[in-house]
């Protein structure tokens, strides 16, 4: 018995030998890895530092390209759009001038064809009436001016006249008529206002 137990006692030395003899191996491979020096991680730190660096490079470039393209776009958008603009005043009258080319027309065919005064009269009422319906349709309207309270934004008086048949401040004669194309004076009346005199003081 006896000599059991001291063969258990050698055993468990052996096993606790063999375990430290395992902890002094670990502890000296440990030391022998070279430790972590400051040079080293500056190295590391400076890697990274320099892969975020290509990466921004790379988003840079990126953005860079699609700017170039946007600007590109942007360019042709605004040619376009002076192009538009240019045509749109250079044949904003078109339509209007093709209605005219019709009544230009009637007047020649008139001047061909009348052989009497009273022919050529015809003619060009029919020519009147139709370019005055023209006219109407684009929007365009006569001022109305005698008999109507003068109104600076629509008339201009070029006269004034003391007329017992008319109000102080009221129109008395038409000179020249005025228009308006959809609300907007294109041409002022030319009128003759009524100016009643101030009765003179004793």
């Amino acid at each position: 018995m006896a000599k059991k137990e001291k063969d258990l006692n050698s055993e468990e030395e052996i096993d606790s030998k063999e375990d430290q003899k395992t902890e002094e191996e670990i502890s000296e491979d440990e030391e022998s890895k070279p430790p972590k020096t400051e040079s080293s991680k500056e190295d590391e730190e400076l890697a990274k530092l320099k892969e975020t660096l290509s990466q921004k490079e790379e988003e840079n470039l990126e953005l860079k390209s699609h700017l170039q393209r946007l600007q590109a776009d942007f360019e042709n958008f605004r040619r376009q759009s002076d192009k538009q603009k240019e045509d749109i005043v250079k044949f904003a009258n078109e339509q209007l001038i093709i209605k005219f080319i019709d009544v230009y027309e009637d007047m020649e065919r008139v001047l061909e064809n009348s052989t009497n005064d009273e022919e050529l009269k015809e003619g060009y009422d029919l020519i009147y009436s139709k370019m005055k319906n023209s006219l109407e349709k684009e929007g365009l309207k006569v001022i109305p001016a005698v008999g109507e309270k003068f109104d600076i934004n629509k008339h201009e008086a070029l006269l004034v006249v003391d007329s017992p048949d008319y109000e102080n401040n009221e129109i008395v004669d038409e000179l020249m008529k005025g228009y308006t194309l959809k609300d907007k004076v294109i041409k002022y009346s030319k009128v003759r206002v009524c100016k009643k005199k101030s009765p003179k003081k004793e």
